[in-house]
C-alpha cells in the first residue's frame, strides 16, 4: 500500500503526530489581505486515526500563525464539537499545536477537524512591497515551504515522510491573481475566488501559493508561463516551444509525467532562489530570462524533480541527497540527450568545482559533507543546506550507474525505481535495497561491500566522493577555454591572436568556465582587464546572469573602476542569493574602494532583498 510509512523514518524536525494519524486530504479556505499582511480563514483536515487510544493530535505551527478556534466531528457525524487546544514550545523554527479531544480515538476512527487561523509575516510567507516587484505598482505575496517553513502558512504534519492531497479556495483583492501548486484550478463567478485542487498526494513542503499582479501565456501543449505583466513577452519568447522537449525527454527516460500541467512562474527579482520545484508550477528566478535561451537548462533541473523529489520523496531532510543527487543525475542525463556528452561533462565539471570549493571552505571531514546528515533536535534543516547532497549525491548515483555497467540498464532501473516508490517517501535504505534486488548479479558480487566504496561509507563518511564520474569528454570544450585564459595572464599577451579566437559561438558553460579561469588568475597584469573588456564586449553587454555574475566578480577582484557601474546594475537588478553573496564577498575582500562600493550598493538595495539574503549580506559587510 502507498500509505505505509518508511519503517525507520525518524524526523526530529517535526513535532506532529504523523505516526498516530494519517491526513487523507485537507482544504484551505483563505482570504489574502495586503493591508494587514495576513492570510486568514479555515483549514479543514480529514484524518484517520492509525493507533489506538489517541486523545490528542499534534500539528506543526509557528509563532507567526495564530489559531482562533478548532472544531471537530467524528466518523462523518453531522455534529461539530469545539475542542480545546494549547501551544507548546518546540524549536526556534516552530511550535506545536496540541489539539485535546474530549475522548480517545482508536485505529480506523475517522475525524474531521476545522481550524480557524491567521498567518502573518512568517518565514514561509513572504510579503513583498511594490518596490520589491518588477512592476513596482502592486504588492505581492508568495510562500516557500522547503524545508520546514510551511508550518507558518498552515497547521500541518510538516515532514516529508507523509503525503496527502489538498484543495483550496483563495479570495484576493480586485486586480490580483492567485496561483497554487495544484493540478486543477478554476475561478468562482460569484466572488471571483480562485479554486485549486491537487489530486495527487504531496508532502506539506510542496504546497505553494502566490498572489500578485500576474498574467500568463501558453508556451506549449501543457505549459504556460506566469509573470508580472511587464515580463510576459520576454518569458513567452524565451520559453515558447522549449519546455515540451524537456518534458518529453524526461518521460522517455523516467516514465510518465503524472502532474498534468507543467507551468513556470517567473518570480519578482527579489526571489532568493534559482528555482523551487512546486508541483505543476515551478517557481523560478527572472534571471533565467537571458534573452537568448542560454539558461533554459536550469529548468531541466526543476523538471526532473517531477520524478525525483516530488513523486519519490526523501522521508527525512537528513536524506536530502535522495531528492537532489538523483535530480542532478537526471538533469545531466536529460542534458546528455539534448546537448551531447561534451557540454554535459563541462556543466558537471562546474558542479564538481563548486563541491571542491565548498569542501575546501568547510574542511573535508565536516559532518555536513556526509550524504546522510544527522540533523540534531533543534537544528533547522535549512541550516544544513550545502552542495554535498547535490554534487556528492550525483557522484553516488553515477557510481550506481557505473556498477550497472550499461547505461540502458541503469535507465531501466531509474524507471522501475520511480514506478515502485511513486507517491511515497523513502529512506536511503529503501532505495539501496531495491537497487540490489533489481540487480541480483551485483548483489551476488557484494558490490555494496567493496572496501572504501561500500554503500555505508558513501552514506556515513564525510569528505570527497570515493568515486567521481569520468568527465574527460568535456575536455574538448575546457581545453580551449583554459588555453585562452592562460594567454590573458602573460605579461605581454599577443592581443591580435587572442582576439582572433572567436568565443561568441561558445555555449554559456564554456564561457563561464573561461571566466572562472580568468577569475582564478585575477588580478590580471596592468591594463589587461581594460583590453579584456574591449575584446569581449558581447560578454559585458550580455543579459545572461551567469556571465554577469562572473564579470562582476572579475571587476571586483581587479578593482577595475570603470566596471563598478556593472556591479551596481547587477546587484540592483536581482536578489538571488547565489548571485548576490559572492559579489559582496568579492567586494569586501578587495580595497577600501570596493568596500565603499559594497556599502553604497547595499544601502540602496537592501529594501528590495529577501529577508534572509539581507541578513547574510549584513554578515559579510560588517
Amino acid at each position: 500500500a502507498t500509505d505505509v510509512l518508511p519503517k525507520r523514518a525518524e524526523d526530529v524536525a517535526t513535532s506532529s503526530s504523523f505516526r498516530q494519524f494519517k491526513i487523507d486530504h485537507f482544504h484551505l479556505d483563505l482570504k489574502v489581505d495586503f493591508e494587514q499582511k495576513t492570510i486568514s480563514g479555515t483549514e479543514t483536515i480529514q484524518l484517520q486515526c492509525t493507533q489506538d487510544g489517541q486523545s490528542e493530535l499534534q500539528l506543526d505551527i509557528h509563532p507567526t500563525l495564530s489559531v482562533h478556534e478548532i472544531t471537530f466531528s467524528h466518523n462523518n457525524a453531522r455534529d461539530w464539537t469545539t475542542t480545546e487546544f494549547l501551544i507548546r514550545d518546540f524549536t526556534n523554527y516552530g511550535t506545536t499545536l496540541v489539539v485535546k479531544f474530549p475522548k480517545a480515538f482508536n485505529s480506523d476512527d475517522k475525524l474531521q477537524l476545522v481550524i480557524k487561523y491567521t498567518a502573518t509575516d512568517g518565514p514561509g510567507v513572504c510579503w513583498l512591497e511594490p518596490e520589491q516587484t518588477l512592476g513596482k505598482l502592486k504588492p505581492y505575496v508568495f510562500t516557500q515551504g522547503q524545508a520546514v517553513l510551511n508550518r507558518s502558512f498552515f497547521p500541518c504534519f510538516d515532514t516529508p515522510a507523509v503525503k496527502s492531497t489538498y484543495s483550496a479556495t483563495v479570495q484576493v483583492p480586485d486586480g490580483f491573481t492567485a496561483v497554487m501548486s495544484a493540478s486543477k484550478w478554476d475561478q468562482r463567478k460569484a466572488d471571483s475566488a480562485f479554486l485549486f485542487t491537487m489530486e495527487h498526494p504531496i508532502p506539506a513542503y510542496l504546497v505553494a501559493l502566490v498572489v500578485g499582479d500576474l498574467q500568463s501565456a501558453e508556451v506549449g501543449p501543457r505549459t504556460r508561463v506566469w509573470t508580472e505583466p511587464c515580463l510576459l513577452q520576454a518569458a513567452k519568447q524565451e520559453y515558447d516551444n522549449v519546455i515540451e522537449e524537456f518534458l518529453s525527454v524526461g518521460e522517455k527516460l523516467f516514465g510518465p509525467y503524472v502532474w498534468g500541467r507543467y507551468d513556470v512562474l517567473f518570480m519578482p527579482p527579489s526571489f532568493p532562489f534559482g528555482g523551487m520545484e512546486n508541483p505543476c508550477l515551478t517557481f523560478v528566478t527572472p534571471c533565467l530570462l537571458a534573452g537568448d535561451r542560454s539558461l533554459a537548462d536550469v529548468i531541466v533541473h526543476e523538471i526532473c524533480h517531477s520524478w525525483f523529489g516530488n513523486l519519490v520523496t526523501n522521508a527525512t531532510w537528513g536524506d536530502f541527497w535522495l531528492n537532489e543527487g538523483f535530480t542532478m543525475y537526471a538533469q545531466r542525463r536529460v542534458c546528455r540527450e539534448l546537448y551531447g556528452e561534451a557540454y554535459t561533462c563541462l556543466e558537471a565539471a562546474t558542479g564538481k568545482a563548486l563541491l571542491r570549493q565548498h569542501m575546501d571552505n568547510t574542511g573535508e571531514d565536516h559532518p555536513l559533507n556526509k550524504l546522510r546528515v544527522k540533523i540534531e533536535p533543534g537544528v533547522d534543516p535549512d541550516d544544513t543546506y550545502n552542495d554535498t547532497p547535490y554534487e556528492k549525491g550525483f557522484c553516488f548515483v553515477s557510481y550506481l550507474a557505473h556498477l550497472a555497467g550499461d547505461q540502458s540498464r541503469f535507465d531501466a532501473f531509474l524507471k522501475a525505481y520511480v514506478d515502485k516508490f511513486k507517491f511515497r517517501s523513502v529512506l536511503a535504505e529503501d532505495v539501496l535495497e531495491f537497487y540490489l534486488e533489481y540487480f541480483p548479479d551485483l548483489k551476488e558480487k557484494n558490490v555494496h561491500k567493496i572496501e572504501g566504496l561500500d554503500f555505508d561509507s558513501w552514506l556515513n563518511v564525510p569528505g570527497w566522493p570515493p568515486y567521481v564520474p569520468d568527465l574527460s569528454a568535456g575536455q574538448e570544450l575546457m581545453k580551449p577555454a583554459e588555453l585562452l585564459a592562460e594567454m590573458w595572464v602573460n605579461h605581454n599577451p599577443d592581443l591580435e591572436s587572442i582576439c582572433k579566437t572567436d568565443i561568441k559561438p561558445w555555449k554559456t558553460y564554456q564561457t563561464v568556465y573561461f571566466l572562472d579561469k580568468i577569475l582564478e588568475k585575477s588580478p590580471l597584469p596592468d591594463g589587461h582587464i581594460k583590453k579584456l573588456e574591449e575584446c569581449y564586449s558581447h560578454i559585458i553587454e550580455s543579459n545572461n546572469a551567469e556571465l554577469k555574475l562572473r564579470w562582476a566578480q572579475i571587476v571586483a577582484k581587479n578593482q577595475h573602476k570603470p566596471g563598478f557601474q556593472h556591479i551596481r546594475n547587477f546587484l540592483k537588478s536581482q536578489g538571488k542569493q547565489m548571485y548576490t553573496l559572492p559579489v559582496y564577498r568579492a567586494l569586501w575582500n578587495g580595497s577600501e574602494e570596493t568596500k565603499t562600493l559594497a556599502l553604497e550598493v547595499f544601502a540602496a538595495t537592501s529594501k528590495q532583498l529577501h529577508f534572509n539574503v539581507r541578513n547574510y549580506v549584513k554578515k559579510i559587510i560588517t
